[in-house]
């Protein structure tokens, strides 16, 4: 029994993660308890050194002490406050009243919104609770399709996982050792992609099922011309210059993803103050949502470090990257094993969680196959968005039902979401077909063969003119030092230019 426990530590540790999670104990304390259950019976073992947990003050240090994880509070205030403030329900009335004569108009009207509240909020849950509170009863009233309307809704919603400020991409970032910027940068393309792709389907819709989008009927259109003009001005305006504010200034390289965030927390409270939507109940709300999640994903971090060192400890990464490497197909192989297994995963396990698990695991073996990091992260973050669109925990169907008239059944709202599940599948394959996508725009890494390097510095004429001003053969004289050598080089260089201007 002990020589078996020894050789398949690894994998017994990860299958019992995994037991663990699924009978739904909270992953922050499963992640924990495990590395700290195991790591004890290697010490008896004498597989691990009685020292390892002496690591374990300064791994949990380094999150504290994580400056890119402060953009996850900031993000989040920002979007409470902006969906708390009203700024959904006007774009979805704006908008809705600028497509509503045409079949379909109402639904892209949702599509483009949760694409705007994504770029602002980054909150899933805020997209899907405010357009299910506002949208979806005066869909059904004007006769959609009750699994076409929600599942616009719920998928919609999710475009607040890819597209920039995305919470997930962040702790992507974190955990594949790569740049917040990088990150956004490559994810905008394929999140425009995936909500074009949201459209075409809503279109094909109503050119096949047009009883299932009606137009919006005259009455219900009340702005016209330049009073619609002005209602459009007023109301995009606002959030468009927030997103310049928070992306434009991520991308552009002015600010880091975490001063992007503090800015765009203080201009969310500016337009709640602009539009008098600013109460001390509202920010008290928003302080204190904020405040749970950045704790619950501090808690989920510091779990998987105290896990990570027990597994890193008995070898578990190489267990994982040989059970990887060795599939057939290489890399083509790796890609498709992989993402069935995150497809499988996000049925019981959210976003965060695979974040904090699964995605550290896999980062080294991609990189060992030469696999892109960037573009590996955002095709696991799409893959991701699955695990809010298909049942047992698909929040975001959850989020919509607590929402949702009772006249809408559940079933109605899974049978919605399947063609948007279809969609985002659809989406990583092409982002494997076409990495370009995310790589394009993205800095070229520049390698240098430090092999090839080679230094050289002009000798002085201290001393005789030799190399590092050394005498010539035979003189006599104290042989100057290194350093002071190639300083005099330095200073003779400057006063030469200096002559010639």
């Amino acid at each position: 029994m002990t020589e078996f426990l020894i050789n398949n530590m690894a994998p017994i540790i990860f299958a019992s993660m995994v037991l663990f999670l699924l009978v739904g104990f909270p992953v922050a304390f499963a992640l924990a308890a495990n590395g700290i259950f195991f790591g004890l019976i290697g010490i008896e073992l004498g597989l691990l050194g009685p020292q390892l947990f002496q690591a374990l003050p300064d791994r949990i240090f380094g999150i504290m002490n994580n400056d890119t994880l402060l953009a996850i509070p900031f993000f989040t205030f920002m979007g409470l406050i902006l969906e708390r403030s009203g700024m959904a329900e006007d774009l979805l009335d704006t908008i809705g009243q600028l497509f509503g004569p045409m079949r379909g108009g109402l639904a892209l009207a949702v599509i483009f919104v949760g694409a705007l509240l994504a770029a602002t909020t980054g909150v899933v849950a805020a997209s899907v609770i405010s357009m299910g509170l506002i949208s979806l009863p005066i869909m059904l009233r004007y006769g959609y399709n009750t699994k076409l309307a929600t599942g616009v809704i719920a998928a919609s919603g999710t475009l607040a996982q890819i597209l920039p400020p995305s919470l997930v991409l962040i702790i992507m970032a974190d955990q594949l050792g790569k740049s917040v910027g990088d990150m956004y940068k490559g994810a905008f393309l394929p999140a425009i992609v995936l909500t074009t792709f949201y459209v075409g389907y809503v279109l094909m819709v109503a050119v096949f099922k047009p009883k299932w989008v009606p137009a919006l009927p005259a009455e219900a259109r009340t702005l016209h011309g330049s009073k619609l003009l002005l209602r459009v001005l007023t109301t995009m305006v606002p959030p468009l210059m927030l997103i310049f504010l928070v992306l434009g200034t991520i991308f552009m390289g002015i600010a880091t993803p975490t001063e992007g965030g503090a800015m765009g927390a203080t201009g969310a409270l500016i337009m709640a103050l602009a539009r008098k939507r600013l109460t001390l109940s509202l920010l008290k709300q928003a302080m204190d949502t904020t405040a749970k999640l950045t704790t619950f994903v501090v808690f989920i971090l510091v779990g998987a470090r105290v896990f990570s060192l027990t597994f890193y400890g008995v070898d578990g990464h190489r267990w994982v990257e040989h059970l990887l490497t060795g599939l057939p197909g290489g890399e083509v192989g790796f890609l498709i094993v992989v993402n069935i297994l995150i497809f499988l995963l996000a049925f019981f396990l959210d976003f965060f969680e695979l974040s904090f698990i699964v995605v550290p695991l896999l980062g080294p073996v991609a990189e060992s196959l030469g696999i892109d990091l960037i573009w590996f992260g955002i095709l696991l973050a799409v893959n991701m968005q699955t695990s809010f669109m298909h049942p047992p925990f698909g929040f975001a169907l959850f989020y919509l039902r607590s929402v949702a008239p009772a006249s809408v059944k559940t079933t109605d709202i899974y049978w919605g979401a399947i063609p948007f599940v279809c969609i985002q599948i659809v989406m990583v394959g092409v982002l494997i077909a076409f990495p370009q996508l995310v790589t394009f725009g993205l800095d070229k890494e520049v390698k240098v063969d430090l092999d090839t390097v080679e230094i050289e510095v002009q000798g002085s004429s201290y001393g005789g003119g030799g190399a590092y001003g050394s005498p010539p053969e035979g003189a006599q004289g104290e042989q100057p030092k290194p350093g002071a050598a190639a300083t005099d080089a330095i200073l003779d260089m400057v006063k030469e230019s200096k002559e010639k201007q």
